[in-house]
């Protein structure tokens, strides 16, 4: 019989931000998050302000957007820690959390986050802006793909749910 193995709840983790500092995940515990690997030359890019309108309405409600920068995909972000900040507050006033760039492609560089997103979800990033809600508990609630938009119905009516949760 095969036991499974177990599974790595997000918050016991603990993750580098991008301008260099820890940020264990357990300070998480009790928010809602959605966790975005993002990039800064994609086609997608224009979903930082998505991202950032939901994360100002709903972090007083104990939500919050988490972007992983990450250049696995097409090598839209080649950029440094201090030129992803610089784009992302200038183009998007992004405010909400970002992490030093991370790998999320399984194999041996894949970050420990992403190893445990796809653990619980069964789901990597095939692309950039793919979207992991996570819930108050670490635990992975959903997944989206790149082309649902921050303000896409479903992904709304998921977030509303879990902050009821």
């Amino acid at each position: 019989m095969n036991t499974p193995a177990p599974t790595t709840s997000v918050h016991a983790l603990t993750v580098r931000t991008l301008d260099g500092k820890d940020m264990p995940l357990s300070n998480l515990s009790g928010k809602v998050t959605l966790v975005v690997n993002v990039a800064s030359e994609c086609g997608y890019t224009p979903q930082y302000k998505g991202l950032q309108a939901l994360h100002a309405e709903l972090k007083d409600k104990g939500f919050m957007v988490l972007g992983v920068p990450c250049n696995d995909f097409g090598g839209q972000e080649p950029g440094s820690a201090e030129e992803i900040a610089a784009f992302c507050s200038s183009k998007f006033a992004v405010d909400f959390p970002l992490l030093e760039k991370q790998s999320v492609k399984a194999g041996a560089s894949q970050s420990p986050l992403y190893a445990a997103l796809q653990q619980q979800a069964g789901k990597l990033p095939n692309w950039n802006f793919c979207k992991y809600l996570v819930g108050k508990d670490g635990a992975v609630l959903g997944f989206w793909s790149a082309g649902t938009a921050p303000d896409s119905k479903e992904l709304r009516a998921a977030i509303e749910k879990a902050l009821q949760g």
